[in-house]
């Protein structure tokens, strides 16, 4: 019996995708549920599994071809022996649920779990629904040796072309990266983008982070307390004193937004991605560095939404995580302006007719000059830099 293997559904904000691993080969037997094929669209990868037993009949669309929603994309085969074999799974996946329900492994998975005595309930599934694959098993047998999968789906196959001892490799470049790489330009080429730069005294917030890190990380189930924390609830509070910072162009139209959400920049596997932390207003330093932790690993597993990415009213761009002292950050259109963090560096200050070596951080600030003047640009940027050096008038709100 032939099986149809479709495209998923897509959002309706991606009007396409991009075929890009398929993980069987024609002729290869199949389980149901098992992995087949990985959909890259512009901002999440999506995966496809089988439909039921079978065999891999036909591959309809092939790494790097285009796909829309529900399109067809390949076959499977389901002969008598596969519909025999998916009669053998049935039972033993009503006695898995009987055991622990909503738990479900694939049959390798459950063999090398029996085979290596595991307690299933502790191992985390990454499967559809939850099921726990045969990955899964193996990177719990040995966590230090896990093979991260994003980076293993997305090495495209290349020629490496050999001119003497010189080596070239042609690597098509990922979705994502195209798409990044075409906003990014779209940006430069359609805003008049500025920037303006300023500097902070960290001091006072490292001395904060400082005394109180073991207690807010003990009082808040292992959240850690960082800068970023910080950063959000300064740009929010700068945001509700300037609401043009905070507005995003359509057209000849400015849209002003009564809400707050910070996209922050994360770099991934497979390129920048600008998660979002909606209504960050209502959000405290403890919920802010647990969404940001969270966003990081989901980024670094490729296993972010569009709906995690979706909006945003202003960004956040943190390079000095990797030793960036100092840069121009791009605009996210539509939106009107970019915070750029960078490294924190020891200078000589002048405090009180005295010069003294404090910690000290770049800020640059990035905006649509036409929808920004350089005064509110200005003025935005020297008002988190005060919060920032006297974080009290954070809880005062002045």
């Amino acid at each position: 019996m032939k099986i149809e293997i479709k495209a998923p559904t897509l959002p309706e904000s991606v009007p396409d995708g991009t075929v890009a691993t398929w993980h069987k080969n024609i002729g290869e037997a199949v389980k149901r549920d098992e992995l087949l094929v990985d959909i890259e669209t512009d901002k999440v990868v999506i995966e496809v599994v089988a439909p039921a037993n079978g065999t891999l009949e036909k591959i309809i669309k092939s790494s790097g071809d285009t796909i829309v929603s529900d399109e067809l994309i390949g076959s499977l085969n389901q002969s008598e022996v596969s519909q025999k074999a998916a009669a053998e799974d049935a039972p033993s996946k009503l006695s898995e649920k009987d055991n622990n329900p909503g738990l479900i492994l694939s049959p390798a998975a459950k063999k090398l779990a029996e085979e290596n005595q595991l307690d299933v309930e502790a191992i985390e599934g990454t499967g559809k629904d939850g099921r726990i694959t045969k990955e899964d098993v193996v990177n719990h047998l040995n966590p230090a040796v896990k093979v991260d999968s994003v980076d293993k789906q997305f090495v495209s196959p290349s020629v490496p072309r050999h001119t003497g001892n010189r080596v070239e490799e042609r690597v098509p470049m990922s979705r994502l990266r195209a798409t990044v790489a075409k906003r990014l330009l779209q940006a430069t080429q359609t805003t008049a983008m500025l920037t303006t730069f300023n500097e902070v005294n960290m001091a006072p917030i490292m001395e904060i982070r400082n005394r109180y890190k073991d207690d807010f990380e003990k009082t808040h189930s292992g959240v850690r307390l960082g800068f970023m924390s910080f950063f959000v609830r300064a740009s929010v509070e700068a945001l509700k004193r300037y609401p043009a910072v905070n507005a995003s162009l359509d057209g000849d139209d400015m849209i002003y937004h009564g809400y707050q959400d910070i996209s922050v920049a994360i770099g991934s596997p497979r390129g920048l991605v600008t998660p979002v932390l909606r209504n960050a207003d209502n959000m405290g330093l403890a919920e802010i560095e647990s969404e940001i932790r969270d966003f990081g690993e989901k980024a670094k597993d490729g296993k972010l939404t569009i709906d995690d990415m979706k909006g945003g009213t202003f960004t956040i761009s943190n390079g000095g995580v990797y030793g960036s002292l100092l840069s121009t950050p791009i605009l996210n259109p539509p939106q009107s302006a970019v915070l750029g963090m960078h490294k924190i560096q020891e200078r000589p200050m002048v405090v009180d007719g005295e010069i003294k070596a404090l910690p000290v951080m770049y800020l640059a600030l990035s905006y649509d000059h036409q929808m920004l003047d350089g005064k509110e640009a200005v003025q935005f940027l020297v008002t988190i830099k005060e919060l920032l050096e006297d974080p009290t008038r954070l809880l005062l709100e002045i």
